[in-house]
């Protein structure tokens, strides 16, 4: 089985006319309209994943700033998710920011079947992730539903691009040992946290860290996969694409050039999201992309 645990989809209205929603989120604007990055929805996933063989995949949506797009793309995965729910699993699109605003609208999410919250991001979503009381309740939330969060994390050195900031292990590493009670899930090898868990009190800390690998062939060469495993556990990795940002081909070669021991590979491509996101059952056949509403 094999779980894609970070792809990003857009509802229609977004992908048809990207510029009006660039101008209702800037940092939108700055990566879908001036970087005029691709954009993806259910269709184009499901067609991408069954030319791969990918069983399931985890969508998000952006880390929009403001509440009303947000909920606009949440309920567009909501409807994919009930639509396929044997391929599609869900994570809710909250600004820590809108405080009781942000509980409302994820406690709403998850009663509906999503099963984390996420992709966060403090910098373009105007909070800080060291601001301990204002992301305590989300966690409390998180927590007594049973989901991880999902958290950008940028690596502090190497190469600049569109998205490229200053949330790096520096920022976040405060954040989860304020809040070793909830899983975690840090986005893009957690901008190179894991090699810090040679410190004691690191690993102890991120117990319950788990790293995916979105947007890994853009940022380390495939060798990555097994540094992670030696240095985290392979039970702590996930596999994921940040698709359509990579396409399934490149991800999975990236992948199959790790070098990581037959189990440890299928814990990394399934098994360990599907425990992480109480996931049961595998695909039954492929229904194919269809036709979105």
């Amino acid at each position: 089985m094999i779980i894609d645990a970070h792809t990003h989809v857009f509802p229609e209205g977004v992908r048809e006319d990207p510029e009006a929603w660039g101008r209702r989120d800037p940092v939108f604007r700055l990566v879908y309209v001036e970087g005029k990055a691709r954009m993806a929805g259910a269709g184009d996933t499901l067609e991408a994943m069954d030319e791969a063989g990918v069983d399931r995949a985890v969508l998000c949506s952006f880390p929009w700033r403001d509440p009303d797009p947000a909920r606009e793309s949440n309920e567009y995965i909501l409807e994919c998710i009930e639509r396929w729910p044997d391929r599609f699993v869900g994570f809710c699109c909250v600004n820590p920011a809108w405080g009781a605003a942000a509980l409302r609208e994820a406690g709403r999410c998850l009663e509906r079947g999503m099963r984390g919250i996420g992709e966060l991001h403090p910098e373009p979503q105007g909070f800080h992730p060291g601001d301990s009381d204002l992301l305590r309740p989300l966690v409390d939330l998180a927590r007594e539903a049973d989901v991880p969060l999902m958290l950008h994390v940028n690596e502090p050195v190497g190469h600049v691009y569109v998205g490229k900031g200053g949330i790096t292990p520096r920022a976040v590493y405060p954040l989860v040992k304020a809040f070793p009670e909830v899983d975690w899930i840090l986005s893009h090898w957690g901008g190179g946290l894991l090699f810090y868990e040679l410190m004691p009190e690191v690993a102890e800390a991120c117990r319950r860290v788990h790293y995916d690998s979105a947007a890994s062939p853009f940022l380390y060469r495939p060798e990555i996969y097994a540094f992670a495993a030696r240095l985290a556990g392979p039970h702590r990795l996930l596999f994921g694409t940040d698709f359509p940002l990579v396409g399934y081909r490149r991800a999975l070669k990236d992948f199959e050039g790790a070098g990581l021991e037959e189990e440890a590979a299928r814990e990394v491509l399934g098994g360990n999201a599907a425990r992480l996101l109480r996931l049961r059952g595998v695909r039954e056949g492929s229904p194919g992309g269809g036709k979105e509403n």
